[in-house]
């Protein structure tokens, strides 16, 4: 059974779920029954205020006009009292006036006594002033300024007044203070609103001038008479004369019925209409972007979540606002441990503290690099290399926002590098050592000579000292002296080449260094020149002097040389003995900030078949030879940044030659 109360609950609230749209019905209708009314109001004063601005436009262009002509008299007045104008040329000055404006009727030059003695029409005699014309001249002698006299109707020879409506303008003369006449200018009234008003102002206007009685003086409506619903009147107070300026508009008062009942609903039903339609298209379009958003939305998390390069975005103060699942699989911590962080950042290694921070001011800065390769520390403790991208977070705007970065984990390529390093060490250390195995029979008969020296200066010496013994005679050191010098000698240059052969086949990580081309040529010296010897090959060197050292690891560039003048010897067996040159030249480039090293033979050179896998590995034109000499000279030349090329010598033979970057000068 239904609880009684909630029965009665239910009655009551009914009335109210109606009475809310019958409120919104009914102030609709009132909205609608007001808007005209207010529309209405609204028009009419804004046309009142319209007929205002253009009233006070038009009062301040006659103000203007009679402003300019009070001040070309008043200079004229002015040079007639300093009696610099007179006779022909006063004339001439007061024809001149009238053509300023057609407002001006005449303009006349009167002695004390008021007789006309110049006239800018002389050959009409100009008509008696009226009463007002002559009580403004009294009054303007009386007080020494220019004065108006009040409108009146022109006066015929016999002294009636008929005709146009006109208005003088006496401006007194004075001589050392002394009265001596006047100028008069007189005015059409009715030129005053024909030529100052504006044609358009005319066309929607009736404008009339009164006299301070309000008796209408001239009168201009080109659009037909005023309506007498938007009116304005401008008092033109000028000396000595009152004008009233009327303006009434020919519009009539807007209708209401119209607004009311066809502009209202009509515009609101079209109104309702679009909007029902704008609002419908607008929720469709949302829909359908919401839809796109939400597809791309999954799209973008399923790609971000399958990367295996790790994201990370930071605003311009460098807190983390994003990160993706691969950068904290990389780092070894939770997104929520990340986001909203601020450097120093819980994965940054200290031991490189000092260049995160560096890097962290650049980016504040704006002067970040684009790439760099440092090292993270995982959450375990652990040292990953990772190699950042960062490039600029701009909005829609194309304002910045931050910066996002791109973190790949390069563990498995510094792997991959130092094993490539390790079997780069190798390859090169058996080249070496094949090097010396193909030279051993003319090394070992190198040291035999100084060894076979050596035991017979010790045998010459151990005589020496057995006879002396076996006589009983003392020791001659002076015959002894120059045997053992001469073993040491030989001993030395023995030592120098198991030396040399030792630095340069042992194992060693590279390490570079400034060294001088001098001290490269010398260190292998002699094994170069043991291989020259046994086939009797001339070694020509050329280092300029002032040549500055190189930046390189000493042993890796002695092999090349070693390697390209063991080449450059054997490419010259077939030769003459005197055509058997080889040549080092070195030369510093000082735009590239390089050394050249140069090796030159005059042997049969390189065919063009050959050209083409010259430093292909395992290439040889030797019988015996591994084909990995060239290869290993040019990857020894470009680990240090340089390159290494050949080409054809001019009198026969090959030109190698390769570029080393010079060492940077010392600081004195």
């Amino acid at each position: 059974m239904r609880n009684p109360l909630s029965f009665l609950r239910l009655q009551l609230s009914s009335p109210w779920r109606w009475l809310m749209p019958a409120m919104l019905v009914l102030f609709f209708l009132a909205i609608l029954l007001w808007l005209p009314w207010q529309a209405r109001q609204m028009e009419s004063n804004e046309r009142q205020e319209q007929l205002i601005a253009d009233t006070l436009w038009v009062e301040q262009t006659i103000r203007f006009q009679l402003a300019r002509n009070e001040e070309s008299l008043h200079l004229l007045g002015d040079e007639i009292s300093s009696e610099r104008l007179s006779g022909a040329m006063l004339q001439e000055r007061l024809s001149q006036m009238l053509k300023n404006g057609r407002e001006l009727q005449r303009v006349v030059r009167v002695d004390a006594r008021g007789r006309v003695v110049a006239s800018s029409d002389p050959a009409r005699h100009p008509p008696p002033f009226s009463a007002p014309s002559a009580a403004a001249a009294e009054a303007a002698r009386k007080s020494g300024n220019p004065q108006y006299s009040q409108p009146a109707a022109q006066a015929d020879d016999q002294g009636v007044a008929r005709g146009a409506i006109l208005m003088d303008y006496h401006v007194p003369l004075f001589r050392r203070d002394r009265y001596i006449g006047s100028l008069v200018a007189t005015y059409q009234v009715s030129a005053l609103l024909d030529d100052m008003v504006p044609w358009w102002f005319a066309q929607d206007n009736q404008i009339t001038l009164a006299d301070g009685d309000d008796v209408l003086l001239a009168r201009r409506a080109a659009g037909g008479p005023g309506h007498g619903v938007y009116t304005h009147k401008r008092a033109l107070e000028l000396p000595g004369a009152s004008l009233t300026l009327v303006t009434d508009s020919i519009r009539s008062e807007p209708r209401l019925l119209p607004n009311l009942l066809v502009g209202s609903v009509i515009l609101l039903s079209f109104g309702l209409l679009w909007s029902l339609v704008a609002l419908w298209r607008h929720i469709s379009r949302r829909l359908a972007a919401e839809d796109a958003l939400r597809q791309q939305m999954l799209f973008r998390t399923a790609m971000e979540n399958s990367l295996v390069t790790g994201l990370r975005a930071r605003d311009l103060e460098g807190r983390v606002t994003y990160v993706n699942p691969a950068f904290c699989q990389i780092v070894g911590y939770a997104p929520e441990e990340l986001l909203g962080k601020l450097p120093p950042m819980p994965y940054w290694a200290p031991e490189v503290m000092a260049e995160y921070q560096q890097r962290f001011a650049g980016v504040l800065a704006g002067t970040v690099t684009p790439q760099v390769e440092t090292i993270f520390q995982r959450a375990d403790g652990t040292r990953v290399p990772i190699l950042i991208f960062e490039a600029p977070l701009v909005d829609s705007d194309g304002k910045q926002t931050g910066w996002m970065g791109s973190i790949l984990d390069i563990s498995d390529r510094k792997r991959v590098e130092e094993l490539n390093h390790q079997q780069q060490e190798k390859l090169q250390s058996g080249a070496r050592l094949a090097t010396m195995g193909e030279i051993a029979s003319m090394l070992a008969h190198e040291l035999n000579q100084p060894l076979a020296a050596i035991a017979s200066y010790t045998t010459g010496a151990l005589n020496v000292l057995g006879r002396a013994a076996g006589a009983k005679q003392p020791v001659d050191v002076a015959m002894l002296k120059p045997a053992l010098e001469q073993a040491s000698a030989q001993a030395q240059r023995a030592g120098e080449i198991i030396r040399s052969v030792h630095e340069f086949v042992k194992k060693r990580e590279p390490e570079r260094q400034d060294v001088s081309v001098q001290a490269l040529i010398d260190g292998i010296r002699a094994l170069m020149e043991l291989q020259a010897r046994a086939f009797y090959v001339v070694v020509q060197t050329s280092i300029p002097p002032g040549l500055p050292p190189v930046r390189a690891d000493r042993v890796m560039i002695e092999q090349v040389l070693l390697n390209l003048t063991r080449n450059a010897i054997e490419a010259m067996q077939e030769n003459v003995p005197e055509r058997r040159i080889l040549r080092l030249v070195a030369q510093f480039d000082a735009a590239q900030a390089q050394v050249a090293i140069s090796v030159i033979d005059q042997g049969h050179g390189v065919a063009q078949e050959v050209a083409e896998r010259l430093f292909s590995p395992f290439f040889s034109t030797k019988a015996e030879g591994m084909g990995m000499g060239l290869n290993i000279c040019r990857t020894a030349i470009e680990f240090h940044g340089g390159t290494l090329n050949y080409s054809a010598n001019p009198g026969g033979g090959t030109r190698f030659t390769f570029a080393l970057p010079a060492a940077p000068p010392k600081l004195s």
